[in-house]
């Protein structure tokens, strides 16, 4: 009688077991809070509707650049993502009412503009001149997506998140 069959079986069902594990220890529910009530981890605050918009979006990490305690923000147009300069940098952002957002053209990616998607109404110019800028200062709370006309197919989408 040959032992090897033995021992690949017995390989096999440790394997298995281990994998098995593995997964179910993966797939509990998870809890990123602190132990005092308090959620800690990135994404935490990002609303449904700023991760779904951009989904997408190759420079969009999941989380918020907070900027709350800042009366003004500069946002890069012609940032890296989407297999070239074709990113606003960061792209999803967290502002306080008051705010005065500043797009500046990075001059890289070709001819950009920024226009309002959703939750605010402005649309730039398009330009392709690197220190181009157009500002706009948000008075509501709530979610502002935005996009830039010729290059949103390939991704280029922004979002702020207005306090």
């Amino acid at each position: 009688m040959n032992a090897t069959p033995d021992r690949r079986s017995f390989i096999r069902a440790i394997g298995a077991v281990t994998v098995a594990g593995a997964v179910a220890g993966c797939s509990g529910g998870g809890d990123s809070g602190n132990g005092d009530g308090t959620a800690t981890g990135s994404g935490s605050d990002v609303p449904e509707a700023v991760s779904s918009y951009l989904s997408e979006t190759t420079n969009f990490d999941g989380s918020l650049t907070d900027e709350t305690d800042s009366d003004s923000v500069t946002i890069d147009v012609g940032a890296q993502g989407n297999n070239g300069a074709f990113g606003f940098g960061p792209a999803a952002v967290k502002i306080s009412t008051g705010t005065t957002v500043t797009w500046e053209w990075t001059g890289e990616g070709s001819n950009h503009n920024v226009i309002a998607q959703e939750g605010a109404s402005f649309e730039s110019e398009q330009s392709m001149e690197e220190g181009f800028s157009f500002e706009q200062t948000f008075e509501e709370t709530g979610v502002v997506t935005y996009y830039c006309g010729p290059h949103e197919t390939l991704g280029m989408k922004g979002a702020l998140v207005v306090e």
